[in-house]
C-alpha cells in the first residue's frame, strides 16, 4: 500500500516516461523505496520513447557480496536469456565470460586487452550496447549503498551516457554509505538530454500514518492513536505494518516489538563499547529524548566519558540527535526493543537513578517521576507523583492526561480505600471534559456500587454518581442509565445544594430520553431556584445555560440570544468560562435545529474559542458535530463526508459527537441514492438504539429512513417508521424538531391512501408550532401546505439551499426556464441526481439544451468526465446498471456505455476493481467531492392538498 508518495510517484513515472533518464531514490530502511519502485514499474505509464510494456530488469546489491565484480548488473542481464535480438554490436561479445547463459546469443568474444582500464571501459560499452539493443528498458538496482566499487563505476558510466531507451532507477540509504561516500562514487552531473531526478523519501507524517493505518486495517483511527503510532514507528511504513500486526495495538495497548527489529537493535547495541551501550540503556529507560547530561547521569557517566559514549551511539545510528540537546531513539519501537532487552534488576536500578536525578530538577517533571517510581517499585512515591501530575494537568486544561493518570491510580487494586473515594471524585470531575469514557465509567461504577460505598458520605457518593450520570449521558450515549444515576444523585446531594442544582440542570436538557418537555421544564425551574440561593456564579451560569437551551427548543430564540450575550459579557473566572463554553455548545446545537443559522454560527464560534481555551475536547467535539450539520444545511457539501469521518475517528465511541457525524454521512448517502449505506449510518446515528439517541437526531434520522423506504417502494415500512417517530415527537412536545419528519410522514401516508391521518398530522404540526420561533419548521410547514414558492423563499433565508431548490423546482410546475434555473441550482450544490432529474424533465419537453450558440463539448481524453465520475462512484458502491440508470435518470444503454468508458479509463477489467482504482477509494466523498441530491417526491417538500 503506497501512501503519502503521490508527488514522488508522479516524478518517478515522469522520468521513466521520458528516457533516457536517471532516478536516484534516497531514504532510510523501511521508508518505502522498494514499494515506490514497484508501484512505478507496474504502472501503465507511457511517453515519448517509452511505449507501454517496456522491459523491466530489476536487481539489488547484497549486503554480503561474493567476490564477483559487477554482479548486481550481470544478475539482471542474465534474465534476458532467449530474448536477445540478433545482429548485436560486436562489442557485446565482451560479456561472454560474465554471461554464459547468453553465450549463444552474443557475438564472439573479442581479443583480450592488457590494460585493465581499457578492458573495463570495453565491458561498460558492451553493457550499454546490450541495453540499447533490448530497449525500451527500465534498469532497477536497489541498495546501492552495498555496491562494490566496480558496480558503482558501471552504473555511473550508464548514468553519464545512457542509451536512448534506458531508464535507470537506483535506490540507496545515505546513512549506510561508507563515510563521506556518494551513491555513484562522485557527484552526479545530470548530463544534457537526460531526464534526471533525485527523490529523497522522508518518513510519513501523522496524517500519512493515519491514512496508511486505515488502508491496512480497514478502519479509521483517532488522531491521538495516529500520533501514538507515529511516535512508536517514526512514520516508517515498514515498521508501522509490523506494529499493526500486533493484537490490541490500535486500542492503545503496547504490542510486542517485531522480531526483525528486536534482533537488529540487539545486534547494533552488541557492537558498541560498554560505555556507549550503557548510554543507550539509560536512554531506553528515560523513554523520551533527553539531554546529554541527563543520559550520562543515569548511565553513571560524567564529563568526557559521557560525551564520548553518546558520540559513539550517535555514530552507530543507535541514538539520534532530536534537536535542542535532546538525544533518543529513532522511534518508540527501537526504545522498546532495547528496554525489553534489559534484565529486570537492571531496569529498576536505572529507574531509581533516573528518579533521583529528575527529582532534583526545578520544577520537577511530575509525569516522568510517576513513571519512574512505579517502574522502580516505589508505589508510595508513584501515587504521590501521579496525583500531583494529574492535578497539574487539570489546572493546565489537559483533561485527557489528568483522566489517564487518575484512571491509572484507581485501577490499582492495592490503592487504600481511604484514597479511592477522593481520587474517584477527582476523576469524575476531569472525565466530564474529555473524550475517553469507557474506563472512567467502569471505575466510577465500581466505586459507587461496591460494598465499601455504603461507608461513603452521601455527598461524596452523590457527586461521583452525578458526574458518572453526566458522563453516561454526554460521552457514552447511555441516556436511560445516565438519567437514573443523575436522579439518584439529586437525592444523595441534599446536603450539597450547589451540586444538586447541577444535577437538576442536567435533567433539564430536552434531548435526553422521551420524557415530555414539561418534565425538563420542571427540573430547570428547580435548578434555577437552588442556584439563586447560592453565591457561585459559575453554578448559576451552568444552570441558566441549560435552561436557555431548553427555551430555544421551545421557540424562545430571540429572548434567549439576548440573555446569553449578557452572560458571555460577564464571564470572568476560569470556571465561569468553562460553563460559558458548555452554554455556547448547547445553544449552537439548539439554534441549528431550529433553523436559526446566524445565532448558531455566533455561539459555535464563541464556543470553539472558549472550549479550546478551557482544554475541553468533549465540548469542542460537540461543537464540531453541530458544525457538520450546519454545513449540510447550508449546502457546503464538498469535503463534508471526509470531515465527518475525521470526527468519527477522532472521537470513537463518543455518542454525543458520533450521532451528528453519522447523521450527516447518512444524509449524504441518501441524496446520492446509496440507500444501504445511508441506512447503516442512520442506524449508527440513532435508529439502532432509539432509547439512547438524542431526540432531534432521532427525528431527522427517522425522516431520512421514511424517505428511503418510499424510494424503495416500501410504503408500509415507511408509514410504520413515520408513526413511531411522530409518537416520540408527541411525547416530547418539541415540534420544532419535526421540520424533516412531518413532510416525509405526510408523503408516506398519502401514498398509502391514508389521507385522513396525513391531514391530522398536518393539523397537529400546525398547532404544535403555534407562534413559536422555529424557522426551519415554518418553511417545512409552508411546503406541506403546498405553498412551494413561499417555502423556497423561507428555506433560502435560513439559508438551506437544497430544500429551497427542491421547492423552487416544484413551484416551477414544468415551466422550462424555471426548470433550467432549478437544474443550475442543483449543479451548483453538487446535487447531481436532482440536476439529472431536471434535465430529464427538460428533455421530455423538448428543451434539453439552452438557447444560444452551441459550443463543442470539452474533450476529457483519458480523464473521467463529470458524468463518468458519477457512474464510477455508483459502480464502486455496488450499483447495477439498472440502479445507476434510476439514480441518474439515464437509459440502461447509456449507463452501459459510460461503464465501459470508466473501466477503460481506469485501466481495470471488472466492476469490482473500480473502487480500488478511484482516486480516493471512498464512495462517501465521491470521486471529485461533488455530491448528488435526492428526489423531490421522496417526502422532503411534497404538499398535502
Amino acid at each position: 500500500m503506497l501512501v503519502g508518495r503521490t508527488g514522488e510517484l508522479h516524478a518517478l513515472l515522469d522520468a521513466m516516461a521520458h528516457p533516457p533518464s536517471v532516478a536516484l531514490i534516497e531514504g532510510e530502511a523501511g521508508v518505502g523505496k522498494t514499494r515506490l519502485i514497484r508501484e512505478a514499474v507496474g504502472h501503465p505509464v507511457s511517453g515519448p520513447g517509452r511505449p507501454p510494456g517496456a522491459r523491466v530488469l530489476a536487481g539489488a546489491c547484497p549486503p554480503l557480496r561474493e567476490p564477483f565484480p559487477y554482479g548486481p548488473v550481470f544478475d539482471v542481464l542474465r534474465t534476458l536469456e532467449g530474448t536477445v535480438p540478433e545482429r548485436l554490436n560486436p562489442v557485446c561479445g565482451a560479456l561472454r565470460p560474465y554471461l554464459p547463459e547468453l553465450a549463444g546469443q552474443l557475438p564472439p568474444d573479442p581479443d583480450p586487452l592488457l590494460d585493465p582500464q581499457a578492458a573495463a571501459h570495453r565491458l561498460f560499452r558492451a553493457v550499454r550496447a546490450l541495453l540499447a539493443a533490448v530497449s525500451p528498458v527500465v534498469l532497477v538496482v536497489e541498495d546501492l549503498h552495498w555496491a562494490d566499487d566496480g558496480t558503482r563505476d558501471l552504473l555511473r558510466f550508464l548514468a553519464d551516457d545512457p542509451p536512448p531507451g534506458l531508464s535507470t532507477v537506483l535506490s540507496y540509504r545515505r546513512e549506510d554509505l561508507r563515510s563521506g561516500a556518494l551513491p555513484l562514487g562522485r557527484a552526479y552531473r545530470h548530463p544534457a538530454g537526460v531526464t534526471s531526478v533525485v527523490l529523497p523519501l522522508s518518513p510519513l507524517d501523522v496524517a500519512g500514518v493515519r491514512t496508511l493505518t486505515a488502508a491496512l486495517t480497514g478502519r479509521d483511527v483517532p488522531a491521538v492513536t495516529a500520533r501514538r503510532l507515529h511516535e512508536r514507528t517514526a512514520g516508517i511504513p515498514f515498521v508501522l505494518e509490523f506494529v499493526l500486526e500486533e493484537p490490541g495495538e490500535l486500542d492503545g495497548s503496547q504490542g510486542a516489538v517485531p522480531l526483525l527489529l528486536r534482533d537488529a537493535m540487539t545486534e547494533r547495541v552488541a557492537g558498541l563499547s560498554e560505555p556507549a551501550a550503557a548510554a543507550v540503556h539509560a536512554a531506553a529507560v528515560l523513554r523520551v529524548p533527553a539531554a546529554e547530561e541527563l543520559i550520562g547521569a543515569v548511565a553513571g557517566q560524567h564529563g568526557e566519558e559521557a560525551a564520548d559514549a553518546l558520540r559513539e551511539a550517535l555514530r552507530a545510528g543507535v541514538l539520534h540527535d532530536c534537536g535542542e540537546d535532546r538525544y533518543g531513539f529513532r522511534h518508540g519501537l527501537a526504545q522498546q526493543a532495547v528496554y525489553e532487552g534489559l534484565l529486570r534488576p537492571d531496569r529498576r536500578r536505572l529507574h531509581r537513578r533516573a528518579t533521583a536525578v529528575l527529582a532534583a530538577q526545578k520544577p520537577p517533571p511530575l509525569v516522568q517521576l510517576a513513571h519512574h517510581t512505579r517502574k522502580a517499585g516505589d508505589l508510595t512515591a508513584w501515587r504521590t507523583y501521579a496525583e500531583q501530575a494529574a492535578e497539574s494537568a487539570r489546572k493546565l486544561g489537559d483533561a485527557a492526561l489528568a483522566v489517564e493518570l487518575y484512571e491509572g491510580l484507581l485501577d490499582d487494586p492495592r490503592l487504600p480505600e481511604a484514597d479511592r473515594a477522593r481520587l474517584a471524585v477527582r476523576l469524575s470531575r476531569a472525565a466530564l471534559f474529555g473524550l475517553a469514557h469507557r474506563r472512567s465509567s467502569r471505575l466510577l461504577r465500581r466505586v459507587v456500587s461496591s460494598a465499601a460505598s455504603a461507608e461513603l458520605p452521601d455527598a461524596v457518593r452523590g457527586e461521583i454518581r452525578l458526574n458518572l450520570g453526566l458522563l453516561l449521558n454526554n460521552q457514552a450515549g447511555r441516556h436511560e442509565q445516565g438519567r437514573l444515576d443523575t436522579e439518584l444523585a439529586v437525592d444523595e446531594l441534599r446536603e450539597r445544594p450547589e451540586l444538586a442544582a447541577r444535577a437538576m440542570a442536567g435533567l433539564a436538557m430536552p434531548v435526553w430520553g422521551e420524557h415530555p418537555v414539561t418534565v425538563h421544564a420542571h427540573w430547570a425551574e428547580r435548578a434555577e431556584e437552588l442556584a439563586a440561593r447560592h453565591g457561585d456564579r459559575a453554578l448559576r451560569i451552568a444552570v441558566r445555560g441549560n435552561h436557555l437551551t431548553l427555551r430555544v427548543c421551545l421557540g424562545d430564540g430571540d429572548t434567549v440570544r439576548g440573555e446569553a450575550e449578557k452572560l458571555l459579557a460577564d464571564g470572568r473566572s476560569a470556571a465561569e468560562r468553562v460553563e460559558l463554553a458548555r452554554m455556547c455548545a448547547n445553544a449552537a446545537d439548539a439554534f441549528a435545529w431550529m433553523g436559526r443559522s446566524a445565532d448558531a454560527e455566533r455561539f459555535r464560534d464563541e464556543g470553539v474559542r472558549l472550549a479550546g481555551a478551557a482544554g475541553a475536547p468533549f465540548l469542542s467535539g460537540i461543537i464540531e458535530g453541530t458544525a457538520l450539520r450546519m454545513a449540510w444545511t447550508r449546502g457546503a457539501w464538498r469535503g463534508l463526508a471526509e470531515r465527518a469521518r475525521t470526527v468519527l475517528a477522532d472521537a470513537p465511541g463518543v455518542s454525543g459527537i458520533a450521532s451528528d457525524a453519522h447523521l450527516v454521512l447518512g444524509l449524504l448517502a441518501e441524496v446520492r441514492g446509496e440507500w444501504d449505506a445511508a441506512l447503516e449510518h442512520l442506524d449508527a446515528a440513532a435508529l439502532g438504539d432509539p432509547v439512547n439517541a438524542p431526540a432531534p437526531v432521532l427525528a431527522a434520522a427517522s425522516a431520512a429512513a421514511v424517505r428511503i423506504r418510499l424510494e424503495r417502494g416500501e410504503s408500509d415500512e415507511a408509514c410504520a417508521e413515520a408513526a413511531r417517530a411522530l409518537g416520540r415527537i408527541r411525547r416530547k412536545g418539541v415540534w420544532g424538531w419535526a421540520a424533516e419528519l412531518v413532510p416525509a410522514a405526510l408523503t408516506a401516508y398519502r401514498r398509502a391512501d391514508r389521507a385522513p391521518e396525513a391531514h391530522d398530522v398536518l393539523a397537529e404540526f400546525t398547532a404544535g408550532l403555534g407562534d413559536r420561533d422555529a424557522p426551519a419548521a415554518r418553511a417545512a410547514l409552508a411546503a406541506c401546505r403546498g405553498d412551494h414558492s413561499r417555502a423556497a423563499e423561507q428555506y433560502a433565508a435560513l439559508p438551506a439551499p437544497y430544500p429551497a431548490a427542491l421547492c423552487a423546482e416544484r413551484a416551477a410546475e414544468g415551466e422550462v426556464e424555471r426548470l433550467r434555473a432549478a437544474a443550475a441550482r442543483f449543479e451548483a450544490l453538487g446535487a447531481v441526481r436532482d440536476a439529472a432529474r431536471c434535465r430529464s424533465a427538460l428533455r421530455e419537453r423538448g428543451a434539453g439544451a439552452p438557447p444560444g450558440p452551441r459550443r463543442g463539448r470539452r474533450g476529457y481524453g483519458n480523464e473521467l468526465s463529470p458524468r463518468e465520475r458519477d457512474v464510477a462512484r455508483l459502480v464502486a458502491t455496488g450499483h447495477t446498471n439498472r440502479e445507476i440508470a434510476d439514480v441518474l435518470f439515464l437509459s440502461p444503454r447509456t449507463v452501459e456505455q459510460h461503464v465501459a468508458k470508466v473501466l477503460r479509463k481506469l485501466n481495470v477489467s471488472v466492476r469490482g476493481e473500480v473502487r480500488e482504482a478511484t482516486p480516493d477509494g471512498a464512495p462517501d466523498g465521491g470521486l471529485d467531492g461533488a455530491l448528488d441530491g435526492g428526489p423531490v417526491d421522496s417526502g422532503r417538500t411534497e404538499a398535502i392538498e
